[in-house]
């Protein structure tokens, strides 16, 4: 009884997981694939010199609302920016301990 309970849970879990995957994460893409690569670093300095006034502003005065509007467009600006590919390059850390033990039997 108690294995049938574990299993269903997990499988519960994991289908909860699969469908917050699913979700469309770029919303950006139609309209950036249309772009050049000068409209694209245009688009990208126009957002990074946002980001910097929304940092240097005094966010003290602001009220709840006008803050959860500057927390949503900088969700926003951080999926455009990965849209355009300005993201970085991400290491996991399996991988990385598969470099560290291949270059110990290299070397």
């Amino acid at each position: 009884m108690k294995k049938i309970f574990v299993a269903a849970l997990v499988m519960l879990l994991s289908l909860n997981t699969f469908n917050a995957s699913a979700k469309d994460k770029k919303p950006f893409s139609a309209a950036i694939e249309n772009m050049t690569a000068e409209q694209k670093e245009a688009r990208y300095l126009e957002m990074k010199q946002r980001v910097e006034e929304i940092k240097n502003m005094d966010k003290s005065s602001l009220t709840k609302d006008e803050r959860k509007e500057l927390k949503n467009e900088l969700k926003s600006l951080n999926q455009e920016a990965k849209a355009i590919g300005k993201g970085g390059i991400y290491l996991s850390t399996a991988a990385i301990i598969i470099i560290i033990l291949l270059l110990i039997l290299l070397l």
